[in-house]
């Protein structure tokens, strides 16, 4: 199974490409979609599109596993990160790609196995799960792979086998 997991936002979208099968992880790619500041809105939406468009398309992904949004202080910001997050969600639709979606709290957990856990832990973790010399930077890019490992170890793993009662 090929997992694109997504951290989204409008100025930095963080991306990871990982492949799961017989319950070992490989990386196969991950990086950033930026959006310059100097674009208006609406066309800063037309590059997450085109940019999530192309990785869907050159990497073939099974699913797409994108973090959901829980945002306390800032309000326009959180207009923002939805309004890209539906644009990554449309590009995903468009193209077939089953989409499910994770909280923090989900993603700490299938990662690391404590849903409390630090940023750091998570980080650490998704850099030994995946066998990576460093922990991927910027931060997006490694919250986007933990998403992917989060889905392959609660969508498909022997944690959703336990979950769905199937030992």
């Amino acid at each position: 199974m090929i997992i694109l997991g997504i951290d989204p936002g409008y100025a930095l979208i963080g991306y990871g490409v990982v492949s799961y099968t017989a319950g070992r992880f490989k990386t196969i790619n991950f990086g950033a979609v930026t959006t310059s500041p100097s674009l208006t809105f609406p066309q800063r939406l037309e590059v997450i599109y085109r940019d999530i468009n192309q990785l869907i398309n050159e990497f073939k992904p099974d699913a797409m596993s994108i973090e959901k949004l829980f945002f306390n202080t800032n309000t326009t910001t959180a207009i923002d990160v939805a309004q890209a997050r539906g644009t990554i969600l449309l590009a995903a639709q468009m193209n077939g790609v089953p989409i499910y979606e994770y909280t923090p709290l989900q993603v700490k957990s299938a990662v690391v196995g404590f849903g409390r856990a630090e940023k750091g832990q998570v980080m650490e973790m998704t850099r030994s799960l995946l066998g990576l010399s460093k922990v991927p930077k910027p931060d997006d890019t490694a919250d986007a792979l933990a998403l992917a490992i989060c889905h392959a170890n609660t969508g498909t793993g022997k944690f959703a086998k336990i979950m769905k009662g199937e030992n």
